[in-house]
């Protein structure tokens, strides 16, 4: 049980890692329609979720790393992957969906943070 987690743990930090990134580089204008008017609040808002999006990344690995140290720490590492993943399924009923990759990515999202929650339940 305990390697499954950490292989799940260790896929959610690397998408945290290169999401989070990638995001980070691009900021909030790289959504917009061409030729719309730059939106610092927009942007500034957009990096600092990223930047946390990214950090989650450190989070995540330094709890695979301590895994047999971390207990209840893990239960709130899935609830956290599981809300990503349920904010992107709000997102769809809101505004739509964004397209087909986001949509496999909510579903992994939803996935994995069950999944961290019952590997670890299963645990003890």
């Amino acid at each position: 049980m305990t390697t499954a987690l950490q292989i799940a743990l260790g896929l959610v930090a690397t998408i945290c890692f290169l999401g989070g990134m990638n995001l980070l580089n691009k900021g909030a204008m790289a959504f917009l329609p061409e030729g719309h008017a730059p939106t610092p609040e927009l942007d500034n808002l957009f990096r600092f979720t990223s930047g946390i999006y990214f950090s989650m990344g450190f989070l995540l690995t330094w709890a695979l790393i301590t895994i047999d140290q971390r207990h209840t720490l893990l239960y709130f590492l899935g609830l956290s992957v599981l809300f990503a993943g349920l904010g992107r399924a709000w997102s769809v009923t809101k505004v739509g969906s964004p397209g087909s990759y986001h949509r496999a990515m909510m579903w992994l999202e939803i996935a994995l943070g069950l999944l961290i929650m019952a590997l670890q339940l299963a645990r003890g």
